[in-house]
């Protein structure tokens, strides 16, 4: 028993990873729905995890630049093993891909944190549903995800 990631595609998952990330980040974080889901998820590859391999628990988005986003677990699966599982998996995609580096949108509280990580910043700070932002960068070979707690 444990849990299982596998890459899905959202023209065939869409209403499974929808319903992961509307009750996190909708519900929970009262993002507005029309922000969390974007043209992005169009295009971005897509992983599902999975408790037992059958009951979804969360989800997360990589996009072709490299960036990582979207993470939503739900709240009784937030632990150490889920994030280091999932985002190994996605930074995994990203090299296959060819990206050097993978990045994050992170809030401005969490960049010394990520930065002692790794991680630098890159570009101004921005917002995003209200939310200032700061996208940080990390070399693959440097990855580590430790700095990832309640990423979402």
């Amino acid at each position: 028993m444990g849990y299982h990631i596998d890459e899905v595609e959202w023209s065939i998952d869409k209403e499974l990873l929808q319903k992961i990330r509307e009750r996190v980040f909708v519900y929970e974080l009262h993002i507005p729905k029309h922000i969390e889901f974007d043209h992005l998820d169009q295009t971005a590859h897509h992983v599902l995890v999975t408790k037992d391999g059958k009951c979804p628990v969360a989800t997360g988005r990589l996009c072709n630049d490299g960036l990582i986003g979207r993470i939503a677990v739900l709240p009784e699966h937030r632990n150490r093993s889920v994030y280091k599982s999932l985002l190994t998996y996605l930074v995994k995609m990203a090299e296959k891909q060819g990206c050097d580096c993978v990045s994050i949108n992170c809030i401005l509280n969490e960049v010394d944190r990520f930065k002692q990580n790794g991680f630098a910043a890159d570009g101004l700070v921005f917002m995003e549903a209200g939310i200032p932002r700061q996208r940080m960068l990390c070399p693959i070979k440097q990855f580590d995800t430790r700095p990832f707690t309640l990423v979402h």
